[in-house]
């Protein structure tokens, strides 16, 4: 199965020139630890928790400052129709815990994250010994 068909879900995102307060304010409301930056359906950049905490603790950002300052603005994303195999990969070689999932028009679609895979990955592991 591919991570477009597992993962297919509702991101919570953000406009990049949105402010932090409100980033902070949707994580918290939703429950994630991160929200993708969009222009249109297009991946601009995603800001963490901790990205936010860093800014915020070291002075160099304010609950006003723009997401597009604090956020990681070079995404790595993964293809749609890319499998899980594809995913660990990147979560392993590149130290990752989230990565956006774009369509062959980098149209975001959804997003997995490392926890998402070790839960899949633990269900799978629970099925095959039954």
């Amino acid at each position: 199965m591919n991570l477009g068909q597992q993962f297919r879900s509702e991101v919570v995102t953000i406009e990049p020139a949105a402010p932090l307060a409100e980033a902070v304010s949707r994580m918290a409301s939703q429950g994630v630890g991160a929200v993708v930056a969009v222009q249109g359906c297009r991946v601009a950049g995603i800001l963490t928790d901790r990205d936010v905490a860093l800014a915020l603790g070291q002075g160099q950002a304010t609950t006003q400052t723009p997401v597009k300052d604090v956020m990681t603005k070079d995404v790595v994303t993964i293809w749609e129709d890319q499998g899980i195999y594809d995913a660990t990969q990147y979560f392993i070689g590149r130290g990752f815990r989230r990565l956006p999932i774009v369509n062959r028009d980098n149209e975001l679609v959804g997003i997995v994250t490392f926890d998402d895979l070790v839960s899949l990955l633990a269900h799978e592991m629970i099925n095959v010994t039954r």
